[in-house]
């Protein structure tokens, strides 16, 4: 570690996928870097400007690009990437409708697009959302390979499928 980084670093107390992390991470690193240095290899670096998406993540729920949040802003929050999806080692619903619907192609834009998927299913709604909706509460995330249509066919799986 550079000792200007180490000289200016902070601590941050966070959850992550359900387990506590104690942290130092720089003042200026941003999240995506900092979960890919746990471990979190979901977490793709694609623009790192917040333009693609393949960064996303949910911080206490809410889809956020990693590569534009600050790891300080993190202390005391819950992350959950793509890797706390899995339930005891099986894909989630989610997941599963991903590959039913072969929405996975080359798997680069995958992990955000899940995040993204799942921040936007666990919002209240009386009824299964339109594919206008599912374009407009996907938008932040870009795929080059699938052409979308397969990944609005996995979101309306798992809308058709939840309780509303």
């Amino acid at each position: 570690m550079n000792s200007d980084i180490a000289m200016n670093s902070k601590t941050i107390n966070c959850r992550i996928n359900g387990a506590n992390y104690q942290l130092n991470v720089s003042p200026a690193m941003p999240l995506s870097d900092v979960l890919r240095a746990q471990g979190f290899l979901s977490i793709k670096q694609g623009c790192c400007v917040g333009e693609c998406g393949a960064c996303t993540v949910l911080v206490d729920g809410t889809a956020i690009d990693s590569c534009l949040y600050l790891a300080v802003w993190a202390h005391g929050k819950t992350i959950r990437t793509s890797e706390g999806e899995s339930l005891h080692g099986k894909p989630s619903a989610i997941q599963q409708a991903f590959a039913e619907s072969g929405a996975v192609q080359c798997g680069f834009c995958t992990p955000g697009f899940i995040m993204a998927t799942s921040a936007l299913l666990a919002k209240p709604r009386s009824q299964p959302m339109t594919v206008l909706q599912i374009r407009q509460g996907l938008a932040g995330n870009l795929c080059r390979c699938t052409g979308y249509q397969m990944i609005v066919d996995a979101v309306r799986k798992c809308d058709a499928g939840s309780s509303h």
